[in-house]
């Protein structure tokens, strides 16, 4: 079960809050959609109940808001928007690499597979699958942790009518499964077919909570679609029969040549037409939207008439409103004697047409005063105490019917006089007291507090919700697993140590051709000016690619847009980048002194006298501008600054560090097992003082140096950005 108390955006600058004091719940084992037009403030709240978006509320998931729960991609699934992951990536290998992230068996991925039908897909790279296939990607994605609770934001968007129904038909095997399904759609027809329970919002506020039987009575009307270029006088003619034959039909000229007739049948007014020699193009019944929250009345106190908010008023005076107020619209309404009201339709039938029916550019007709009271200016038929002018920016209290025992009104708790619609909007009311408010002209301030009803006191009122604080996104239950397969999960890897070693070997036989050139520098491939060897730079750009690729497909966080700060999961990219580099230079060196002794004999292979202090130089120099990549690109964000970082060691900081120097710390080096020995009273067990003793050298140089400065200053800068993103 999904319980929203009070969610409430952030205000930008003058503008009203994209959602404002939002409460409603999704049961477990129903379907529950959110309903309203684009802008309604749909998706925003979908990101504030899982706190990816800074704004006010309480949202529990199972009696649990999300930040609580130890491992939330097992508790509730999450499909917004596209799959961000790598164009490159398989579909079963992007499952398995979310599986190591979500901690769960590797076999999961094929489960979720065959369940959404991509079994024949598996292989498929993402950047080749359509649209109907990602969102089953999607889906699987959302699935791949087990979840209870499935909230996806416009899941059928751009998807035909079968995708749609196959779709819809998953969802609801998983809500009958005893599952909570929570989804948006901006398709009236859509959300009383498919759901349970729909939840209208209207310009970010909460106007109707019901379930879907009664959404369909209340907002869906049978109407005949019609359009002709006599499109007046085909509106008069039916008008006028209607009249003659004393029958209830409504007429609504929208703009150009097209007619909506309510309370009357296709044949009634192909007859009319015909009879008349009047052109018809198009001649259909379909479902007309009445408009959110239309057709139903809060309760009223005392039998009285209930006040109808703006928004809220009976269908067909609501119909005819808003027609009157487009460009171009006219309405046409017929009205039959008095008769007795008609019993309300059971579930599924659609409304009786209204014994009465208003035109909306005349003053309401007879028998229309007790619900449109309140909009015409009088207040005979209002509750006592209530205001016949409502202000503009009321809001209209939200509409919640057939709620199960125990079930959370968005009203509960607060007080009466909280909840009118005279109270200004938001949950940041300071007080409901009629001597807050201005003197209105011609009957001051006494005449409004006896309107508004008694004061309500500040200490009265509900406190505010508290805030909700966006949190980074968790670190993959299995980061090392995840890594390995982030890294082998896409050619690019295998490509770039494929044109390392090539370019390595060229430029080895190169300079042996060239002769002058020592042979360590030979089996390195590195010239005396390059900054740096092809196999540090192939180390670097692979370095850099751990994290620029989660930052340009952020597939661990696809609905926050960013990567996790974790240290898990910077440790280890530091192991899998660092392991990747010493394998790199292995190859390197062997496929050098591969091609040297093919080309020039065995002379210009043989292995060097002090092979352990080169080696280890050349280790640290690889596995340097790996970390260094890795780092930098954790830092900015981007692959190309992450290599960028890796060529400006050798350019900016080696110069730098070498003016400090001065090649005197060679030397000093040297004597640093034996102080250390003197000052520590120890012995190096088997020859420690050698290895010791090269590392110190290693790092003495100005190469080694300058590496150790910019990791150092590189890891303090990424620490630093996590703080401050953990402390924001």
């Amino acid at each position: 079960m999904i319980q929203a108390f009070g969610l409430t955006s952030v205000p930008r600058k003058d503008l009203p809050p994209a959602v404002d004091d939002v409460s409603f719940e999704a049961g477990a084992g129903r379907v529950t959609t959110l309903l309203g037009t684009p802008g309604a403030g749909k998706t925003t709240a979908l990101r504030l109940m899982l706190e990816l978006q800074r704004g006010r509320g309480v949202t529990h998931f199972r009696g649990r808001p999300l930040h609580r729960i130890a491992h939330p991609s097992r508790e509730v699934g999450v499909l917004l928007g596209d799959v961000p992951g790598h164009p490159a990536r398989t579909v079963r290998g992007h499952l398995r690499m979310l599986c190591a992230a979500a901690g769960v068996p590797v076999r999961r991925a094929d489960e979720v597979i065959e369940t959404v039908g991509l079994a024949g897909l598996r292989d498929e790279r993402l950047g080749t699958l359509s649209r109907a296939m990602d969102r089953r990607l999607g889906l699987a994605c959302a699935l791949l942790g087990d979840p209870h609770t499935l909230v996806l934001d416009a899941p059928t968007d751009g998807l035909s009518a079968r995708e749609s129904r196959w779709l819809y038909g998953t969802l609801r095997a998983h809500a009958a499964q005893g599952g909570t399904v929570l989804l948006t759609t901006d398709d009236p027809k859509e959300a009383a077919r498919t759901a349970d329970r729909v939840v209208t919002l209207e310009r970010g506020r909460l106007v109707a909570d019901q379930d879907a039987a009664h959404f369909a009575r209340t907002r869906l009307r049978p109407r005949i679609a019609v359009r002709t270029p006599h499109a007046a006088r085909l509106a008069a003619l039916v008008a006028k029969e209607a009249r003659a034959a004393r029958r209830s039909v409504e007429v609504v000229q929208d703009s150009g040549n097209r007619l909506s007739v309510y309370g009357t049948t296709c044949a009634d007014v192909g007859e009319t037409a015909f009879r008349h020699g009047i052109l018809v193009h198009q001649l259909a019944d379909e479902i007309g939207d009445m408009g959110p929250g239309a057709g139903v009345d809060p309760p009223a106190a005392d039998g009285a008439a209930p006040d109808v908010p703006a928004g809220r008023a009976d269908p067909a005076a609501r119909l005819a409103e808003e027609a009157a107020s487009r460009p171009g619209s006219a309405v046409l309404a017929v009205s039959a004697p008095a008769r007795t009201p008609h019993p309300e339709p059971p579930a599924g039938d659609p409304p009786e047409p209204p014994a009465t029916l208003t035109p909306s550019r005349t003053a309401p007709g007879p028998g229309a005063g007790a619900k449109l009271g309140s909009r015409a200016g009088t207040g005979a038929d209002a509750p006592p105490g209530a205001d016949p002018h409502p202000e503009a920016g009321a809001r209209p209290a939200p509409v919640d019917d057939a709620d199960p025992p125990g079930a959370r009104t968005p009203s509960a708790g607060r007080p009466a006089a909280a909840c009118a619609p005279t109270t200004p909007p938001g949950p940041s009311t300071a007080t409901a007291s009629a001597a807050s408010a201005p003197d209105r002209p011609g009957g001051g301030a006494a005449r409004g507090a006896a309107r508004r009803g008694p004061a309500v006191p500040v200490s009265a009122l509900p406190p505010l919700p508290p805030p909700v604080s966006v949190r980074p996104a968790p670190s993959p239950l299995r980061p090392l697993r995840y890594e390995l397969r982030r890294a082998t999960g896409v050619g690019t890897g295998f490509v770039t140590v494929a044109v390392v070693l090539v370019v390595s070997a060229a430029t080895a036989a190169l300079l042996a051709g060239i002769g002058h050139t020592p042979q360590a520098r030979l089996l390195a491939a590195w010239p005396q000016q390059v900054p740096l060897p092809p196999a540090a730079l192939g180390a670097g750009l692979l370095g850099a690619l751990a994290f620029g690729d989660e930052f340009r497909h952020p597939a661990l966080a696809a609905d926050r847009g960013t990567v996790p700060r974790r240290l898990g999961l910077l440790v280890a990219k530091l192991v899998v980048s660092a392991a990747t580099a010493l394998l790199l230079a292995f190859l390197t060196v062997g496929c050098d002194a591969e091609v040297l002794y093919l080309l020039y004999g065995r002379e210009l292979a043989e292995v060097p006298a002090d092979w352990l202090s080169l080696g280890a130089s050349w280790a640290g120099l690889v596995v340097g501008c790996a970390w260094a990549g890795v780092l930098a690109a954790g830092v900015f964000r981007s692959t190309t600054a992450g290599l960028a970082a890796v060529v400006a060691v050798p350019v900016a900081v080696v110069p730098l560090v070498h003016r400090v120097v001065e090649g005197a710390d060679v030397r000093a080096a040297a004597g640093v097992p034996v102080r250390m020995r003197e000052v520590f009273l120890l012995r190096w067990p088997f020859g420690g003082e050698r290895y010791l003793a090269a590392a110190a050298r290693m790092i003495a140089q100005p190469v080694g140096s300058a590496l150790m400065l910019s990791l150092t200053a590189l890891l303090c800068a990424y620490l630093l950005t996590t703080l401050r993103s953990r402390t924001r």
